[in-house]
């Protein structure tokens, strides 16, 4: 008698989620002939996910707590449109576990791991106690429990510069970095006060901080028929507040055995709590390529695209199909990437004034198009950003053969990029693919808030990173003329009556 998991049927998937992320999903299952439902709050009635979905079931005020939060509203919406699974997105409830056993217990598929791993993952002590017995490499820190009084003689041993985490959570919600005895305390008030409000587990932990080091993660697939592998990693140093704003995906710190090493200990990671469908193990990397298990992430992530362009890989198609209780497509342990692919989170937040978020009507949105250039995005214009969620407008994401081609993609992208009555960060990320630091790869987590300026030229480039753009732009000028050289070159130009304007930038006079 064969023990193989029996296969599912899915004909219809609610997606209890909204915006870019709740569009995505709808798409991959139209492609896969499967019919959709979305759910919507009050402020979300003409949101395009409302749009594409086959049928859309209204699930309260626009509060999340009132909504998008609300299980037993989105079970019953399931039920009334007799949906056989429910795909949680990423935010919400993506990550409750109490909400995937919900589902299973009325019968429905959960895309998403199980109830057990979510626990397990979802909690930072448990999941370092879980890699742990895996010989996976943890961040020195402490158990979960202690006193503010055990933790501050747990500081003194570890050594400052400490982070203080809350035990639950994740988006940078309840962390705060110290770097001297004087501020612990404060620290540790303000921590606890923020996971308390967030998650409502005001519990926290402390780790060594490392000081230069990168947030590099794995993209991890797994099976019910017990494969588990991983899609290579993804470069998540640029951020602020400790979230993410950009996301490539190969990293250029990485080499092949540090690639090797951290993808097994990645996958170990994954099979310490028997996980099954689509998740992320994150790492920090210090300067000398030392790494350790950070957290992982048991949903989607918003940068998967980045992995899909460099890999061929539809994520969400595969989270259905494993789902399903089918084997995954890819066969081998490690996919080698093609090309390179690079996202920047496009927000309503203005970088001229400390990323102060902003609301209003969307007057116009002409979003950029062509070779190499894809956008993810749930608004359009006349769409309103409230003051009730993230603050995300698109994600656009650019794909090349090298990392210049994609970096100068996505400026050219940006340049095209036009969105007009809220305040967003596009100003940022021209300023961030024009700085040095950036070009030559030189940067950490701690990179936009201690060396990054939105004006580009107070961004001064070491002598190191001059020599690394150099030697980059020397490599992509010989992969575009080896290029040229297998088609007629055309005539030449008379280039004597153009001028050039900035540093990227030239007109007709």
């Amino acid at each position: 008698m064969s023990t193989e998991p029996l296969s599912k049927n899915i004909r219809k998937v609610l997606v209890a989620n909204r915006g870019e992320i709740a569009v995505r999903i709808i798409r991959a299952c139209r492609d896969l002939g499967i019919a959709t439902v979305a759910v919507y709050s009050d402020a979300d009635r003409q949101a395009l996910h409302t749009r594409y979905a086959d049928e859309a079931i209204n699930i309260g005020a626009p509060p999340p707590r009132e909504s998008y939060l609300v299980k037993e509203k989105i079970l019953e919406a399931a039920k009334k449109t007799e949906a056989d699974a429910i795909h949680p997105g990423y935010g919400f409830l993506a990550e409750n576990a109490d909400f995937a056993g919900m589902v299973a217990d009325e019968g429905l598929i959960f895309i998403g791991p199980s109830p057990h791993a979510i626990t397990t993952m979802g909690d930072k002590h448990k999941a370092r106690e879980a890699v742990k017995k895996y010989n996976v490499p943890l961040v020195p820190g402490t158990e979960a429990g202690l006193s503010d009084e055990e933790l501050i003689n747990a500081a003194e041993k570890i050594g400052f510069p400490i982070m203080v985490k809350a035990i639950a959570g994740g988006g940078g919600k309840g962390m705060r970095p110290v770097y001297d005895a004087a501020n612990f305390v404060e620290a540790l008030r303000t921590a606890r006060s923020e996971a308390e409000s967030s998650f409502g587990n005001g519990d926290v932990y402390i780790e060594k901080l490392l000081v230069g080091a990168r947030h590099i993660e794995f993209q991890i697939l797994a099976d019910s028929h017990g494969n588990t592998i991983h899609l290579g990693e993804r470069e998540c140093s640029i951020q602020r507040r400790n979230q993410k704003l950009v996301e490539e995906a190969p990293s250029i710190f990485m080499d092949d055995d540090l690639r090797q090493r951290m993808g097994e200990m990645a996958i170990s990671a994954a099979q310490s709590v028997d996980y099954v469908n689509a998740g992320t193990i994150e790492c920090l990397v210090d300067k000398d390529k030392n790494y350790y298990f950070l957290e992982m992430n048991t949903r989607l992530q918003v940068e998967h695209p980045v992995t899909e362009l460099v890999t061929g890989i539809d994520l969400v198609k595969e989270q259905i199909r494993i789902a399903r209780g089918r084997r995954m497509t890819p066969t081998e342990s490690v996919l080698n990437p093609q090309g390179w692919a690079m996202e920047c989170r496009i927000n309503a937040e203005d970088p001229y004034n400390n990323f102060v978020p902003s609301i209003g009507l969307i007057r116009a949105s002409n979003t950029p198009k062509g070779p190499g250039v894809r956008v993810d995005s749930g608004v359009f214009a006349g769409y309103e950003i409230t003051p009730y969620y993230d603050s995300m407008i698109a994600k656009l994401i650019t794909f090349g053969e090298t990392r210049a081609d994609a970096m100068a993609r996505m400026r050219r992208a940006l340049s095209e990029y036009v969105i007009t009555g809220v305040r967003h960060n596009i100003p940022f990320h021209i300023n961030l693919m024009n700085s040095f630091s950036f070009i030559a790869g030189q940067f950490d987590t701690r990179f936009v808030e201690d060396r990054f300026h939105m004006n580009t030229y107070e961004n001064d480039p070491t002598e190191a990173e001059l020599e690394t753009v150099a030697i980059a732009a020397t490599l992509h000028a010989h992969r575009k003329r080896q290029l040229a050289s297998q088609v007629v070159a055309p005539a030449e130009r008379d280039t004597s009556n153009w001028k050039w304007v900035g540093r990227y930038e030239r007109i007709h006079r």
